[in-house]
């Protein structure tokens, strides 16, 4: 019976003990799941963003009630009208980057950080054709949230929105890119769009869209809903676009595009890989200038095939005023070779 105990039951006891021994701790130490390390990185750097502007009715910009308003003003102060949104520190300086939708016409900007800190931040710019805006606050010790590559980014990939929906506070949500280089989305001619189905919802626009290592890969800007909440399509800037505009606004306080002057149809013929139909010249403007014509099919901009009207609006787009841009062009059958000089795109009006 010593024997037994000694040799068989002892032996088979002491291994069952560090079996279970190893279980429990190969199940403590068992490497999470999901992506709270990329939110970790990421979630500082999103700011909460609430805006404030004093409105007069539209009655008093007519002159016969301008003075009345005036007076009543004095006395019980405009309307104020509020609204929410998100914005992504992109600089430890105190550069933010949001919406143009979020701040517009804003008397007054205040960012509430991640760590419950708050204070006002001053608008340095706004681009009305990307709906995107940098504002700046005073405060030291800002986490800059690490950037990504828009570009890199492919259909499948996981995707993470963080923002302020509803006015709830920072939430996060996932998904996939679902697509990628989405047009015509907006009327601007340099839309280029993530498009997501992470729940985005009132108040993420101007939030970041980050993928499974918390790079940033978007700022969230927009929706397609029936309801007005999400329903699995929303649309993010690409980092890559925003990050080109962010550079314009900070050391100008605009964006500055090139422009030719002319219009350009949505897509080649059908059964045609390139040639847009020039449908507008605008007189005297550059491409007339060059001696473009209504009629001419744009073949190519600077040896880049035109297949499309929004990549070669954005191709126009991003020369700088003075640059040359050759155009290949078919007119009458025959080829040409035409020479453009870009001026600075008129500003747009809200």
């Amino acid at each position: 019976m010593r024997d037994l105990f000694r040799y068989i039951l002892l032996p088979a006891g002491v291994g069952a003990l560090i079996g279970l021994s190893l279980l429990a701790l190969s199940h403590l130490q068992q490497p999470r799941t999901g992506f709270a390390e990329a939110v970790a990185r990421a979630a500082p750097a999103v700011v909460n963003i609430y805006t404030s502007a004093r409105v007069r009715p539209a009655f008093c910009e007519r002159p016969e009630y301008s003075d009345w308003c005036d007076r009543m003003s004095r006395r019980t102060g405009n309307q104020v009208q509020s609204s929410l949104g998100s914005g992504v520190i992109v600089h430890s300086d105190g550069f933010i980057l949001t919406n143009n939708h979020v701040v517009a016409n804003a008397d007054e900007v205040l960012v509430a950080f991640h760590n419950g800190q708050a204070t006002t931040a001053t608008i340095i710019g706004t681009d009305l054709e990307t709906d995107l805006a940098v504002i700046k606050v005073q405060a030291s010790g800002l986490t800059a949230i690490p950037m990504g590559n828009s570009d890199a980014v492919a259909v499948g990939d996981v995707a993470l929105a963080i923002g302020n929906p509803f006015g709830l506070g920072q939430t996060v949500s996932a998904g996939i890119i679902s697509a990628k280089g989405r047009m015509g989305i907006t009327e601007s001619p340099y839309s280029d769009f993530l498009q997501t189905d992470a729940a985005i919802n009132l108040g993420n626009s101007g939030g970041a869209l980050i993928n499974a290592t918390g790079e940033l890969i978007g700022i969230n800007t927009l929706i397609f809903t029936r309801s007005g909440g999400s329903e699995g399509i929303g649309f993010a800037i690409p980092e890559r676009l925003a990050m080109k505009v962010l550079k314009h606004l900070v050391e100008t306080g605009e964006v500055i595009r090139g422009w030719l002057g002319l219009e350009l149809g949505a897509a080649p013929a059908p059964g045609a890989r390139t040639g847009l139909r020039v449908n507008a010249v605008l007189y005297d403007g550059p491409a007339y200038r060059a001696g473009l014509r209504v009629g001419d099919l744009v073949q190519a901009v600077d040896g880049v095939p035109a297949s499309a009207a929004v990549p070669v609006s954005r191709q126009i787009a991003d020369a700088e005023p003075g640059q040359r841009l050759k155009l290949a062009i078919e007119r009458g059958g025959e080829t040409r070779i035409l020479e453009a000089v870009a001026i600075e795109r008129p500003a747009l009006r809200p």
